[in-house]
């Protein structure tokens, strides 16, 4: 019997936003690959608990982390909360983004037209919700010395900058750099960190945009490959980045985008 070289078994992960979508896929993927426990997060009960009900049922362990990751105190609460069911954390994957439960990042008009109070909306999800869960968690895996793994899920809108995304382009090029800075604080510690970039992903916001087969012509005229992302194309990615089989990458961002944006 051969055995699986991204095996997670004996660690804990927490995947932000995992009630749909990428988030959905990931922790299902992690699951699939032996995760001993896999918290999936959601601002939604009902999302976050269907998740872990189909982990349940293919032999995994899942526990629904129902929480907003915008509000530090929320996530002080939900956090440590579900840490402590699962025994302990390991590895944290930043999903959650957009522009929160109630928006959609694709939305934004002209910068130069938006208010301060506008910009929370997506600053709180992409940046804030980063920052927030990295301070809750990190305390814990620094003092449990075993090591672990950090991915921060951004866009390629945060890499190259895209017009109408102004304010998303900036939280997530923040996250991108944050990233990078947090990378050479934890290495002494056995933690790593890496930025996952994401271009157009059939998550259930794009699948309802690409129902008009001329809006999906006119955004795959720019993907090389021809296609958009599937929810499975970054999660392998993000598997082998928690792995044991990445040990010595971290402060690093790949894009996973069909070629939409050339990284070098």
């Amino acid at each position: 019997m051969t055995n699986n070289p991204l095996s997670l078994a004996g660690r804990v992960a927490l995947v932000t936003g995992a009630g749909q979508g990428v988030g959905r896929q990931i922790a299902i993927t992690l699951a699939q690959n032996g995760c001993d426990t896999v918290l999936v997060n959601d601002y939604f009960e009902d999302r976050a608990k269907a998740v872990v009900a189909e982990i349940e049922a293919a032999g995994g362990k899942a526990i629904a982390a129902v929480g907003d990751v915008t509000d530090y105190s929320e996530v002080s609460r939900w956090l440590p909360e579900a840490i402590g069911y699962a025994g302990g954390l390991q590895i944290v994957v930043n999903n959650a983004g957009n522009a929160g439960p109630q928006g959609d990042a694709a939305a934004q008009p002209k910068f130069w037209t938006t208010e301060p109070e506008e910009w929370s909306r997506w600053l709180g999800t992409n940046l804030y919700g980063v920052l927030n869960v990295c301070r809750v968690a990190l305390p814990g895996m620094i003092e449990g010395g075993l090591g672990g793994s950090i991915v921060n899920v951004i866009s390629d809108a945060g890499r190259v900058g895209e017009p109408g995304l102004a304010v998303y382009s900036g939280a997530k090029g923040g996250v991108a750099a944050f990233t990078r800075a947090l990378a050479k604080e934890l290495g002494r510690h056995g933690i790593r960190a890496n930025n996952v970039s994401l271009s157009a992903i059939k998550t259930p916001g794009v699948a309802e945009l690409i129902k008009d087969p001329e809006v999906l012509k006119k955004i795959v005229r720019a993907y090389p490959m021809g296609r958009i992302g599937e929810t499975e194309d970054p999660a392998g990615l993000i598997l082998f980045l928690v792995s044991s089989m990445s040990t010595w990458i971290t402060a690093q961002t790949y894009p996973v985008n069909g070629g939409y944006a050339i990284s070098q």
